[in-house]
């Protein structure tokens, strides 16, 4: 799964409880519970993890993403990449494709996934803590509108419906007029030199701040 949607709000130790963040004095699910247990403690005192994620294209150059919002503050949601943590012993890539059968309903195979074409590290601001993710981004197309309009999220888990909320196919131009946060930031200028095809240069996008 991605995860709750990184914030700018002000932070609570990880793993508190406590009041919502709207003082209505009920309990909330805090992200450091929906983070799951393949988060661990790095060097710098943040919890990590490995992901790869998806720039999942359509016949006609639409990106899917996903969008999702923290659990500590519903009010603030964002569009982001299909994809989620790499299991042990698992590889990037198909870690890649087992998210995109959870998260979308498809099933590809290997030869249909094209990179790494990106890399970056995202340092994530959730309500209740700061984390950092490592991610590896690979591209892969759908050819036809009958499997685009396959796409469904049925396979979500009870934890990423708490904190995933549509899927949604966007042209590029949209994309990059959407005034709700987009991440990575510039995705749409991203996603444009890989449509007509990959050279295989592997693009380091380097430490980035989703907040």
């Amino acid at each position: 799964m991605t995860g709750p949607a990184p914030t700018d709000g002000p932070s609570t130790p990880s793993g508190a409880g406590g009041p919502s963040p709207s003082g209505d004095g009920a309990p909330v699910v805090t992200s450091s519970t929906v983070l799951g247990t393949d988060w661990v403690l790095g060097d710098d005192g943040l919890r990590y993890r490995r992901a790869a994620r998806v720039l999942l294209v359509d016949a006609e150059d639409r990106l899917l993403l996903v969008r999702g919002h923290d659990v500590d503050q519903p009010e603030r949601s964002w569009w982001f990449t299909v994809g989620g943590g790499i299991d042990p012993g698992e590889s990037a890539r198909d870690a890649a494709l087992r998210e995109l059968r959870e998260e979308t309903g498809l099933v590809l195979d290997d030869a249909a996934l094209v990179g790494p074409v990106l890399t970056r590290s995202a340092l994530f601001d959730f309500y209740a803590e700061h984390c950092r993710q490592d991610e590896e981004f690979f591209l892969a197309r759908v050819q036809t509108a009958l499997d685009a309009a396959a796409i469904a999220r049925d396979g979500w888990t009870e934890v990423e419906l708490d904190v995933l909320d549509e899927l949604r196919w966007w042209h590029l131009d949209d994309l990059a007029a959407e005034t709700r946060e987009v991440f990575p930031e510039g995705l749409a200028d991203l996603v444009r030199p890989l449509l007509a095809g990959w050279d295989g240069t592997v693009r380091h996008l380097g430490l980035q701040r989703d907040d």
